[in-house]
């Protein structure tokens, strides 16, 4: 459909959002875990269903993953899919719909649960979509498919609506479509071709030493000296070892050990994430953790060998050239100079394309920013956008309500549209 066709159609198609503002404020105020978004998919599935507008819904795929389906005659088969979970962070925000949740985590630890990454205003913005192009079915023709996931966060929702069944439920669609909110100027839209999100690996490292009494260190093997050498020592691999015209992110993002300051404990926990967007720069770093890990440890006296588990693994999302060029055109007649179709390859990460991967279907990814205009444009003049403008994982994220869920509800309309033809 001709970007301007588009244009004309959603100006005169809008659907009133108030209470999807209402709703969105619902889903800030009620995060959970992966794995555990039992409610939010529940509160998705009665929405969907109160619509009256013929979607086919599916619950419990691959944990608590949702899908609804709208047949409305023929054409490409269109997948929409937003993810549901929330992370173990404490809101700061101080706003008066901030979470106040806490949830037990995998690990059976109590931990404080907040939306910080966006993913309830992508909730909220796909069930406004799936309202207004169900109201537009006179002007498109096709199959529309709104996927909620869960388990984002931790890499395993995608994956597991697959191997749950998730294609004998419903169609294998034509094109997969996904965004993400983003800490930009609120009503920008930004996409590329190719490489869009990177690769990712997690792991969790123990290192074994032998506990003591710390006024005895000598009778000792210091696990948190251990895991300090190797600390330091993994921060070499990347400004080392990587060549410098190659992109690779090593963060050791926690460290434990010990419970007092009169104890040394016999073991340490590191936890390391990797971000790289070229497979061999990633089988070199991966290569480089296992080596200086092993190294670090002989070095120390370990009382055995380092045990090293991979806990979570994200794929190279790649977007589709001919899809997103697509996609592109349509985003550039709606919104204008607020799209970039040149954004750098981010460095976070995303499990979305598993869902047309697995089928050997395209993808197209995007990001819209959520950063009030006024609040980002001050910060830039100052130059200090680094320091005033919160990110994604931040307890001080707090997206404008408005314009972001507008265009996140426009961005997805307006994608889906440019397939579903009349």
């Amino acid at each position: 459909m001709p970007s301007q066709s588009l244009s004309s159609l959603l100006s005169t198609s809008a659907i009133d959002l108030n209470p999807y503002e209402t709703l969105y404020k619902h889903f800030h105020a009620h995060p959970e875990l992966s794995l555990q978004e039992a409610e939010t998919a529940s509160k998705a599935a009665s929405h969907l269903e109160s619509l009256n507008a013929g979607y086919e819904i599916h619950t419990s795929i691959g944990g608590h993953g949702l899908a609804g389906v709208l047949r409305n005659g023929t054409g490409k088969t269109i997948l929409l899919r937003a993810d549901m979970d929330a992370l173990p962070v404490q809101e700061d925000t101080g706003l008066e719909y901030a979470s106040k949740v806490t949830m037990r985590d995998n690990d059976d630890l109590v931990k404080p649960v907040m939306h910080a990454c966006g993913h309830d205003m992508h909730v909220t913005a796909l069930l406004a979509a799936a309202e207004r192009l169900a109201e537009m079915k006179g002007s498109w023709s096709g199959t529309l498919i709104v996927l909620f996931q869960p388990n984002e966060e931790r890499a395993g929702g995608a994956q597991a609506m697959v191997d749950d069944g998730l294609y004998s439920k419903v169609p294998v669609p034509d094109i997969v479509l996904g965004q993400h909110i983003i800490a930009m100027r609120a009503g920008s839209v930004l996409s590329r071709l190719g490489n869009i999100l990177s690769e990712a690996d997690s792991f969790k490292i123990t290192l074994f030493g032998r506990g003591g009494h710390g006024s005895m260190p000598h009778r000792t093997v210091d696990p948190v000296v251990m895991a300090a050498s190797v600390v330091m020592k993994l921060q070499t691999i990347v400004s080392r070892e990587v060549s410098p015209d190659q992109f690779a992110v090593l963060t050791v993002g926690s460290l434990q050990a010990g419970q007092t300051e009169n104890i040394i404990a016999d073991q340490a926990v590191v936890r390391v994430n990797v971000r790289t967007q070229d497979h061999e720069v990633r089988n070199q770093v991966l290569a480089a953790i296992r080596r200086v890990v092993k190294g670090e440890c002989e070095a120390s006296g370990a009382t055995k060998e380092p045990l090293i588990e991979e806990t979570t693994k994200f794929p190279l999302s790649v977007n589709d050239v001919a899809v997103s060029k697509s996609v592109h055109r349509s985003f550039e007649g709606f919104f204008g100079d607020r799209f970039n179709s040149n954004t750098a390859c981010w460095t976070a990460s995303e499990d979305y394309s598993i869902l047309g991967s697995s089928q050997g279907k395209p993808c197209c990814f995007w990001f819209f920013g959520g950063v009030d205009e006024k609040i980002w444009d001050e910060a830039k003049e100052k130059g200090r956008l680094d320091e005033d403008i919160p990110v994604n994982h931040s307890p001080f994220f707090a997206p404008v309500i408005q314009p972001t869920l507008k265009t996140g509800v426009d961005t997805l309309c307006i994608a889906a549209l440019t397939f579903l033809t009349h």
